[in-house]
């Protein structure tokens, strides 16, 4: 038996099994329990020694040295710097407007300099039996360094909830419970890791695109040579990425800070700035986004690199964007379904029936619990028509991911439950066998202690949150980890529980905020978190990292990461003068926060019965659900009549949750990055493969890289020293930096304004 590759600029690499004679067999593995057969023999005779996927050939080597340290006293000392520095000042920007955003980008590219200069100056001494400097900085090293920096990087999900607690509800509990709830949360989700690497991490199929720029970038750095680059001439990887990333560092001065107008270029809006129906179209900030041009890849790569998302998922993508928000959106403003036209077409706020911002603190009593006849006697809860089509799109996601993964996934499903998944490695699970895998009783450990720290913070503090309705939100997350895993797996995009948890706990449990935070929160942050300690697992995978260093490199540096995420929140609070007030001079006005806060008063407060029941605003959204649900099953029956037309490369998951940072992203973030995919991924891909092999993912890296030092650089040396006031009456104030937000979109205006002492909306409400 043989595996035969498809053409090589298919947009989705296929594998067919046939036998030599060219007759389909089914998949047939050896019995590798069997202590007679030689498991890498046998893989060997039935296997090619690369991987199938071109995508993967062209960033990952398919050789791999044993000997090559890894689990260094030097690796853990920079990780774990790493995890304290990059996980503290991300939690401190966290709060701030705008924010910066430390990716472990920037710990992967200056970690590189540190280990190397750790390589050459620190003595070669032995110190109870560890050597403090183990020779040259390698690759391996690196990566688990990388992880260690990015498992924790950004802001601990729970932190919102201690924040929200604090600011809306008057409750601050002491650090006991804030670290169990952030333990928990973090970690407990890694309990799944043990049952996803099997479905998520050893099957060639599952590719990880994202995790193909950082392999690629690593690569680079250390020159790493592999079969996928072929004999292509011209610059080496290594020579390329530096050029690209210096033009990526000095371009973005100018989107970034000198000229925001290369960012934010609605130049439509520059024309006719008091023009409300234009600016709502082709505005940038509360607008469509129709102007379609910007010159900053920040904003390009806002919502992921294109140049690392397959073509055929970008196309989804563009295709539920447009049909939702640029034809069904406009539809329901200008018809003022929902009573839309009283307020922005594109906004996170929430709004009464006047027209202005929907005051949180006229519902609800001391407590922070629900006082209905205040509500009655003040307003029911508008949002503007782009923040409700996303929750309608949210709901459909839902439906339509497991749908899609059981019409779809549910024979491969089902064999590898049956069977493990050496029926099927590639070159890369055939070196990876030569390490010893984690023990199921790890994570067993890992998930009870964890389960521990949620039932002792929710029944010894005031919360209101029953233990049953956690057990019930870590099973949601459970049973969807697998299917969204793989879609995340093959697309790049990720479908986010947030909602569907809201919506199930504010109808279980209306008028508890805080009971409805932390039940979001376990039910979606669980599954998050197991795919991201499954996709660094893939990381490791590539890379050949042995699986039980990468398992203690990742609790370990969450845990260390979410401690210190508490202590700069809990310092922020006590030093920083009216934080989280909407005219903190310094910015730090909690944006996030105010976000949470408000979904905390929807779904927890008011309840989604008052929101989405029947005879309520918004109940029509939830026919997204059917919608959801009957999408995938007409994709299937009519990719069965035929199976090599277009629908194969349709997936309504795709569809329905790429659109998923709507808003506050907008076509400025969708339209040029799937523009830009579409140059890469589809046209350079068909017509110039050998050079999109060698170089595509090195310059997604060098982009991101670029983007990422320029913009610490730019906070840190212009906009932070002197109370922000460097350049306050030259740069700050000339037409390039002004010009994007002297206009009716920047201002938020509505088509109507309702008279004064009147009302838009429904006469009662309860």
């Amino acid at each position: 038996m043989a595996y035969v590759q498809d053409d090589k600029n298919s947009d989705i690499p296929s594998i067919e099994k046939v036998d030599l004679k060219g007759e389909e067999l089914e998949a047939v593995a050896p019995d590798f329990d069997d202590p007679n057969i030689d498991k890498d023999a046998a893989i060997a005779g039935v296997l090619e020694d690369d991987s199938p996927y071109p995508e993967v050939r062209s960033a990952v080597a398919n050789v791999d040295d044993p000997t090559i340290p890894v689990s260094t006293f030097r690796s853990w000392v920079i990780g774990l710097v790493w995890a304290i520095i990059i996980p503290g000042l991300n939690q401190f920007f966290f709060f701030r407007f705008p924010s910066v955003t430390i990716t472990s980008l920037v710990a992967q590219l200056l970690a590189y300099p540190v280990g190397r200069a750790w390589a050459k100056i620190v003595p070669n001494v032995r110190i109870m039996g560890i050597d403090i400097n183990p020779g040259p900085f390698s690759i391996k090293e690196h990566v688990l360094v990388t992880v260690m920096a990015s498992v924790g990087a950004f802001s601990a999900y729970a932190t919102d909830i201690i924040a929200v607690q604090r600011v809306y509800y008057n409750q601050n509990f002491n650090f006991g419970y804030q670290w169990m709830v952030v333990m928990s949360t973090q970690l407990i989700g890694f309990s799944i890791g043990g049952i996803a690497r099997r479905f998520l991490v050893q099957p060639p199929s599952m590719i990880w695109p994202a995790n193909l720029v950082t392999c690629a970038l690593f690569n680079t750095l250390h020159q790493q040579t592999y079969a996928g680059v072929g004999n292509r001439a011209g610059l080496s990887r290594e020579r390329f990425f530096l050029y690209a990333f210096i033009a990526s560092f000095c371009w973005y001065f100018l989107p970034g800070y000198l000229f925001q107008a290369l960012s934010y270029f609605s130049w439509v809006c520059w024309i006719a700035p008091e023009n409300v129906p234009v600016n709502q179209m082709f505005g940038y900030v509360h607008g469509m986004g129709m102007s379609l041009i910007t010159f900053d890849w920040a904003q390009i790569a806002y919502i992921g690199s294109p140049l690392a998302t397959p073509w055929w998922a970008e196309a989804n993508v563009a295709v539920g964007f447009v049909t939702f928000f640029w034809v069904l959106v406009p539809a329901l403003y200008y018809t003022n379904t929902w009573e839309s036209m009283y307020f922005p077409i594109s906004s996170r706020g929430s709004y009464n029936n006047t027209g202005g911002t929907y005051d949180v603190s006229r519902i609800t009593n001391p407590d922070g619990t629900f006082n209905e006849e205040a509500y009655q006697n003040y307003s029911p809860l508008f949002i503007s028509t782009t923040f409700a089509v996303s929750y309608g799109l949210s709901f459909a996601s839902i439906t339509a991911t497991l749908t899609h993964a059981f019409l779809f996934f549910r024979k491969q499903i089902w064999t590898q439950a049956r069977r493990s998944m050496h029926e099927q490695p590639d070159i890369h699970a055939r070196l990876m066998s030569h390490y010893p895998q984690v023990p199921e009783w790890w994570y067993a450990l890992i998930f009870l202690s964890m389960f521990a720290f949620g039932c002792i913070s929710i029944e010894v503090w005031d919360t209101k949150f029953p233990v049953q309705y956690f057990i019930l939100a870590l099973v949601i997350s459970f049973v969807y980890t697998i299917p969204i895993g793989m879609i995340q797996a093959i697309t790049n995009q990720q479908v986010g529980l947030n909602v569907i948890t809201e919506l199930i706990i504010g109808y279980a449990l209306p008028g508890r905020p805080v009971a409805m935070m932390m039940f979001k929160t376990w039910g979606y942050i669980t599954m998050a978190q197991a795919l991201t300690f499954t996709s660094d697992f893939k990381l490791g995978h590539y890379m050949k990292i042995p699986p039980r260093p990468m398992f203690f490199a990742q609790v370990v540096a969450t845990m260390v990461a979410g401690t210190v995420q508490l202590g700069v929140q809990a310092w922020m609070f006590t030093n920083i003068p009216d934080i989280c007030d909407p005219g903190q001079k310094d910015g730090f006005i909690c944006p996030s926060t105010e976000v949470f806060g408000v979904a905390s008063i929807i779904w927890g407060v008011i309840g989604p019965q008052r929101q989405f029941s029947k005879g309520q605003v918004y109940y029509a959204l939830t026919y997204f659900f059917l919608l959801g649900f009957i999408c995938p099953v007409i994709a299937w029956l009519i990719h069965l009549k035929w199976p090599n037309s277009f629908i194969r490369y349709v997936n309504f998951p795709v569809i329905f949750s790429g659109t998923g940072l709507i808003p506050p992203a907008s076509a400025v973030n969708y339209v040029p990055w799937a523009l830009v995919g579409f140059i890469f991924q589809y046209v350079l891909r068909r017509r110039h493969f050998s050079w999109w092999t060698k170089y595509n993912y090195v310059l997604s890296a060098a982009l991101d890289s670029g983007v990422a030092i320029a913009t610490v650089v730019i906070f840190f040396c212009l906009q932070f020293p002197m109370n922000g006031t460097i350049g306050a009456d030259t740069i700050q104030t000339w037409w390039g930096n002004t010009v994007p937000f002297t206009n009716a979109d920047n201002d938020g205006t509505p088509m109507k304004v309702v008279a004064p002492g009147d009302f838009f909306g429904p006469r009662t409400w309860a």
